[in-house]
């Protein structure tokens, strides 16, 4: 079977059957063939077979291609300053003057700085003749805000954070003076906001309406109707008839004209509830549900389910108070949807906010998380009255978005993801850190902070990332 197997292998790699026959015949198999000299096989064969065999089977010898090293690109001065230029290009008005004047007087500000600033001038309506003063005093602070490459930015921004924040109470603060809605504060939200949860534990959203209805509140109340979850039991009585084997609901015609809802449209909720096992009936100002007989255990369950029954409102959010902000009506909600909610006809779709930066990041992307997590962070440390600055803020929020998704400061995020295995142990379950680093053989080349700390030598920042070696001039050579 081995020979057949061999002859059948060497013809199909393109070996006449003869040839084959003859090298099976002396009991060598395929990887011999393929491993044998034209000499060894000039044994068995002639000199051209032998030759044939080696050039259709035997080895071939890879080349080894060389690595072309690319060239750097060196990019001169000219063309730097010609894409510093190019930015500027779309400048016009304040903007331009303020771009001119700065030059002139040696300032480097961005594109972001000279627009903002123009804004700014526009709007407070600035002179001309006060330019050059306010162009040395932000220049002033520009400066003053400036970084040491080596400035230790994320221990200072932990510092400055995690201090302030062992002050928080843990207390639950109504939402914007909205009684009926308690949002989390102090230090579990901030918790929240640092792990990225998925769902808050209070969540809720700021739902503002378009230009032309902001000021009306007949319109703010339908559109907060159409939010909230309304079930049945919260619009109608749910009767049980054991003698019928039967369940009678009477809508409440109030409540039912408050909530914009029609008889018509709960019977058709009623009938796609897939608990419900018996048949719908619409009566004049009445729903009869059909069990069969004998079923009590399962008229119950039809009085059960039919009272949970959601007859209109979006998915997760419960509740939606109206309250008059300045000269607009704005919606606060216990619950979040915010996909829905931007959906809504008559929804301000640029000022609706969920507390939730997860979920902005599913609905809006990781531009518009980053945001949500600097506001959300600002407003929960301000409402306890502790003065953090926002570029520390800022810096968090750049690591947890900076990989083009949302991470939490955590095992399961940024910290579980470090390469130094003391990074990793010194945040939690550390002896899990440490045996799967044995495990897997890792080593820690000790660059970053915490694990210098750890082994107690130098941090590579500030002093500790220049080395020098001193010489003493008076020691003589022996």
């Amino acid at each position: 079977m081995a020979k057949k197997d061999t002859i059948n292998a060497l013809i199909r790699r393109g070996l006449d059957e003869e040839i084959a026959e003859k090298l099976a015949e002396e009991g060598l198999l395929l990887g011999d063939v393929r491993s044998a000299s034209k000499e060894d096989l000039t044994e068995y064969l002639s000199d051209e077979e032998a030759k044939e065999v080696v050039n259709k089977v035997g080895k071939k010898k890879k080349k080894k291609k060389k690595k072309k090293k690319k060239k750097k690109k060196k990019v001169d001065d000219e063309k730097l300053e010609e894409i510093y230029d190019d930015k500027f290009e779309g400048l016009d008005g304040t903007a331009k003057k303020i771009k001119e004047l700065s030059e002139s007087k040696g300032y480097h500000m961005s594109h972001s700085v000279i627009k903002r600033l123009s804004e700014g001038i526009d709007d407070h309506e600035i002179s001309e003749d006060e330019y050059e003063d306010l162009l040395e005093m932000v220049n002033e602070r520009l400066n003053n805000r400036k970084i040491d490459s080596k400035e230790s930015v994320g221990i200072v921004g932990a510092q400055s954070i995690g201090e302030p924040g062992t002050q928080m109470t843990m207390r639950t603060f109504h939402h914007a003076g909205v009684a009926e809605i308690g949002v989390t504060q102090g230090l579990p939200r901030m918790i929240e906001i640092v792990d990225a949860r998925k769902v808050p534990s209070t969540p809720s959203m700021e739902v503002h309406l378009e230009e032309e209805i902001k000021g009306d509140k007949e319109k703010a109340k339908k559109i907060a109707s159409r939010l909230e979850i309304t079930r049945l039991k919260e619009i109608a009585d749910v009767e049980i008839d054991i003698a019928e084997t039967c369940v009678t609901i009477k809508p409440d015609k109030g409540r039912m004209k408050k909530e914009d809802i029609d008889i018509g449209e709960i019977a058709k909720k009623l009938n796609k509830k897939r608990g419900i096992k018996g048949e719908v009936e619409r009566e004049k100002d009445a729903i009869k549900i059909s069990v069969e007989e004998g079923k009590f255990s399962l008229l119950y369950e039809t009085v059960e389910e039919s009272k949970e029954t959601k007859i209109k409102g979006l998915k997760g959010v419960e509740r939606g108070v109206i309250r008059k902000v300045n000269d607009e009506y704005v919606i606060y909600t216990e619950g979040s949807n915010l996909e829905d909610v931007l959906k809504m006809d008559g929804v301000d779709m640029e000022k609706t906010i969920t507390n939730s930066p997860t979920e902005i990041y599913q609905v809006l992307g990781v531009e518009a998380a980053r945001k949500s997590i600097i506001r959300e962070a600002k407003d929960t440390l301000d409402e306890q009255g502790l003065e953090v600055d926002i570029r520390h803020i800022m810096l968090v929020a750049d690591v947890m978005t900076n990989e083009g998704e949302l991470n939490a400061i955590g095992r399961h995020g940024v910290s579980g993801r470090k390469t130094s295995v003391l990074a990793r142990a010194a945040f939690e379950i550390t002896s899990q850190h440490l045996l799967r680093a044995a495990i897997l053989g890792e080593e820690d080349k000790l660059d970053g902070v915490a694990e210098n700390v750890i082994v107690g030598q130098p941090i590579t920042q500030g002093t500790g990332a220049v080395k020098v070696k001193y010489t003493n001039p008076s020691k003589k050579d022996d």
